[in-house]
């Protein structure tokens, strides 16, 4: 098929056949019509329709062959079984794209799949490219093209802005731009894709994130198809600096192997996505009201690239609930220097100056204490971002273009800062604030999450630079049905730390495993078939005398005969005991539609109790390795508390990355695999465990 160069071969053509055409203008085939012709469309229209002879007042056409010239756009509306036939036509008429409302097809039934497959071969022999079906349609405010029939277009005319719109779902899709205008936002692009055949919502977003006309991309997701091009798209958009704000619904597991090791129960569809999202630089949202707020916030267009934030307040409780909100969601209210409070006193005594800085009362006889104490905040506080609580003195007749102006002036030499504003005011006072630069909002914790996602479009925008990836290894042939012993020494071969141990097959490599190893040893069971050895009592450990070492080895084994009798068991491993340190699991997935994920969380027997992960797509560069640590709850443990020892973070780290590339080299034989623990030390890491789970035996 035909890929689009560009956002207005899709949304902007000149010469458009609308089939199934109705002279109704309230009917869905007739809505596209009357829409374009009230709303100034000035391209051509070919209405299709062997019923009439004129339609809303145009030249009617039976058939799309009849169409005295050649046509960029069809869009048809007929029913399911006649679809083919006249995507088909539109094909050999030139146009570019159909766009196709009929529903009856893969949402359907199996014979419906069969009817979408039909349109999937057509386009594929013709070049022809698919919107929908069952799909709501799309439009373009700028160029007044409207080959839609939602309803929302009857209430509200789209404006022109700098927001586009790309979703799954025509009706969500609606409803998401009716509480973007309800807001203020223009939207250029709005376009639904309904069942993609052909078009996904990922090629929409590309094309919007190279558009110009878009600075802000909406995004509802249901499930994604091709996983290499929504990463494309979203690399696409924040290589462009445009944020991309994505509702993803649908929660669910995947089910494969997910009883073979702790990486497959814990990676879970929803988190893969999370994971590609924040990677990737897409902000995740799980409402609209959440959509919408962070699209008013970035309509400046400024992302603060700190997490510095400094509140400036008329209510010393709204300070307080401002300063846990900022805290809960991990930005920093620094206090301002105190010699910059000293000077803020000096102005108004009675006021709070460290942050929030309650500007008090006496903001109602002085307004210039708002471009003072703002002042004095950016230059001595060096926040990156404010956010300033006016109630409803903003939405004031008497004070709000005041203080509006103050704001203004004071702004205009701090262009790369963000000043979002909570106030209760009419909606052509929020358009006014808005209009100068200044998001508006009516609850302080909505503002503070909208800054929130503000700050992680500027660190991820910043951060935008060919990472240093590692190169990945030669590939070796997996074995299905490894034992752990064998796993490790995969993994030894790829230069990753694993713990030295010998094979027991008789008291007699006991004694000769124990007095080489010098130390205190830890025993397990080994087998293919036996997953979780704590179970069964496959381990030992700490056993620090001889004697205890042979006891353990009759032990592991009555064990396992017990309560395991069918396994296959390939021996006793024998390892010296590893200091303590802070037990990691590393781990990895094969997502079928993104490919290699690493997995890395506090590991040990809870790791599925904690499910204190994160996941990244392989391969990741050492310091994306440290941002995946840093995000763990439980990270702490790791730079050492309560007078613990720090562990090499460093070490760990290199060893996430390196294993990241040996995961990603081989995703076509692995299902899973999973070093759990990975023991973090004060001096490097070891592997003490090791699981692999292959797709097929030889790979």
């Amino acid at each position: 098929m035909r890929a689009y160069e560009t956002l207005d071969q899709l949304t902007a053509p000149q010469r458009v056949a609308i089939v199934g055409a109705s002279d109704n203008p309230t009917r869905i085939g007739g809505r596209p019509i009357s829409y374009m012709l009230n709303h100034g469309y000035t391209g051509q229209i070919f209405p299709v329709n062997p019923k009439n002879e004129t339609i809303q007042g145009l030249p009617a056409y039976a058939q799309i062959s009849e169409i005295p010239e050649e046509i960029d756009f069809a869009l048809i509306a007929v029913k399911s079984t006649m679809v083919a036939e006249q995507v088909r036509a539109a094909a050999q008429k030139g146009a570019r794209t159909a766009l196709i409302f009929s529903s009856g097809f893969a949402e359907m039934d199996a014979s419906g799949r069969a009817l979408q497959d039909e349109l999937v071969e057509i386009g594929n022999n013709t070049g022809i490219r698919i919107l929908g079906p069952n799909c709501l349609g799309l439009f373009n405010a700028q160029s007044c093209f409207f080959p839609t029939f939602t309803a929302t277009i009857d209430r509200a005319k789209p404006e022109v802005g700098g927001v586009g719109i790309a979703s799954q779902s025509g009706a969500y899709g609606s409803h998401i731009y009716m509480a973007c205008h309800s807001r203020g936002l223009g939207i250029n692009h709005w376009v639904t894709t309904g069942n993609e055949a052909d078009i996904e919502v990922a090629e929409v977003i590309k094309l919007m994130a190279t558009d110009e006309s878009v600075h802000t991309i909406l995004a509802y997701v249901e499930s994604v198809k091709d996983g290499a091009l929504m990463i494309d798209a979203l690399e696409t958009a924040r290589a462009n600096r445009k944020p991309v704000i994505v509702t993803k619904v649908g929660r669910s597991e995947i089910g494969a192997a997910a009883a073979a090791s702790h990486t497959a129960s814990l990676a879970g569809e929803d988190k893969i996505y999370d994971a590609i999202f924040r990677q990737y630089g897409a902000f995740r949202v799980s409402s609209t009201e959440e959509m919408t707020d962070l699209a008013v916030a970035a309509k400046p267009r400024i992302y603060p690239a700190g997490k510095k934030v400094g509140l400036v307040t008329i209510s010393g409780g709204a300070g307080i609930l401002m300063a846990d909100a900022a805290d809960a969601l991990g930005l920093d209210v620094a206090p301002m220097p105190k010699e910059s409070q000293d000077e803020l006193k000096e102005i108004v005594p009675f006021a709070s100056p460290v942050n929030p800085v309650d500007v008090t009362a006496q903001f109602f006889n002085d307004l210039s204490l708002v471009p003072r104490f703002t002042r004095a905040m950016l230059d001595k506080g060096g926040y990156d971002a404010l956010v300033g609580f006016w109630t409803s003195i903003a939405g004031s007749p008497i004070l709000g273009e005041p203080l509006l102006a103050y704001l203004s002036e004071t702004m205009a030499s701090y262009e790369d800062r963000l000043f979002l504003h909570v106030m209760l005011a009419e909606e052509d006072m929020h358009r006014k604030y808005q209009d100068n630069g200044f998001p508006t909002f009516s609850d302080p914790t909505r503002a503070l999450v909208a800054l929130n996602g503000m700050m992680f479009f500027g660190q991820s925008f910043a951060n935008n630079t060919q990472e240093d990836t590692p190169d990945l290894p030669a590939p070796t042939r997996l074995e299905a049905n490894m034992n752990e012993q064998q796993t490790k020494a995969v993994l030894a071969s790829f230069d990753l730390p694993v713990v030295e141990d010998r094979l027991c097959l008789s008291v007699e490599d006991v004694r000769d495993g124990f007095a080489a190893a010098g130390r205190p040893v830890a025993m397990k069971i080994l087998s293919p078939d036996i997953l979780h050895k704590t179970d069964i009592g496959g381990v030992m450990l700490n056993l620090k005398t001889e004697d205890e070492a042979v006891f353990a080895y009759q032990q592991i084994l009555d064990n396992a005969l017990q309560h395991a009798p069918d396994a296959k068991i390939d021996g006793v491993m024998l390892s010296p005991m590893i200091g303590d340190g802070v037990d990691l699991i590393l781990g990895a997935q094969t997502d079928p539609i993104f490919g290699a994920m690493v997995m890395v969380g506090i590991g040990g027997i809870h790791a599925e109790l904690l499910k204190d992960v994160t996941f990244m797509r392989a391969p990741i560069s050492a310091f994306a390795a440290h941002t995946m640590l840093e995000r763990l709850q439980l990270y702490p443990l790791l730079t050492g508390v309560r007078g613990a020892e720090s562990c090499d973070i460093d070490a760990v780290a290199k060893t996430i990355s390196d294993f990241s590339a040996f995961i990603a080299a081989h995703s076509d034989q692995l299902s899973s695999f999973e070093i759990n623990p990975l023991r973090a030390l004060p001096d490097g890491c070891v592997a003490l465990d090791a699981l692999a789970v292959c797709k097929v035996s030889g790979g």
